[in-house]
């Protein structure tokens, strides 16, 4: 099946999927919940919107910046007491995220993305995606297309950090598969994750300093 991949990329991002209360950190990679929600808001669908469609796309993402992990914080006011709570976000980072299904439903997607019917943006309301987003289709399947798809950027790490979806028993789990977005009833299912790492191959070419010169 087809791929359709995303840059990720912004000042701030943040993926929440365990955190809760005063502390709100991020996970190291964008997670499903976050990626299906910014889907969700392109195509215009509403907090009680099934998800099914979008919950079987294979999710899978390349952190091609892995980025630096800060921490803000914000002060909490009620009638008898103050308190502060702190957010954690990555600065600068860039991600590679590809979704694998029906070409028909990625081409959907993909004209949301770029005309999209609510705001869309990266885990926080406070994080905005920097253009472009949409990388395009690619007719591999998504662990090929990670693994061999150019790095975006000049600057990107040597060995690429990659997580994905995975049927192997075996593998880790991860509760961020969104099942309902209602703020009421928020519920979140776990997919099997792995992890590995591709390696980045560079052009290098010879510089010649009297070059210009000649």
């Amino acid at each position: 099946m087809p791929t359709l991949l995303l840059r990720l990329a912004a000042p701030l991002q943040s993926w929440g999927a365990n955190s809760k209360f005063e502390i709100r950190t991020t996970e190291k990679m964008p997670t499903k919940s976050g990626v299906v929600g910014m889907l969700a808001a392109a195509l215009g669908l509403g907090r009680d919107a099934d998800l099914s469609a979008l919950n079987a796309l294979k999710f899978g993402v390349r952190a091609d910046r892995e980025g630096e992990d800060i921490t803000d914080f914000h002060m909490a006011h009620s009638e008898k007491s103050s308190y502060v709570t702190y957010r954690h976000y990555l600065s600068d980072a860039v991600f590679l995220a590809g979704m694998e299904g029906e070409e028909s439903f990625l081409r959907e997607l993909e004209t949301a993305l770029q005309n999209p019917r609510f705001p869309l943006f990266l885990g926080r309301r406070s994080c905005p995606p920097t253009l472009p987003l949409v990388v395009g289709i690619r007719g591999t399947p998504l662990e090929t297309t990670l693994s061999k798809e150019a790095p975006l950027g000049e600057k990107h790490e040597n060995m690429l950090r990659v997580q994905m979806e995975t049927d192997d028993p075996a593998a880790g789990l991860m509760k961020d598969m969104p099942m309902s977005f209602d703020p009421g009833r928020r519920i979140y299912g776990y997919r099997r994750v792995k992890e590995f790492f591709v390696e980045c191959i560079q052009n290098e070419t010879e510089h010649d300093a009297m070059g210009e010169l000649g």
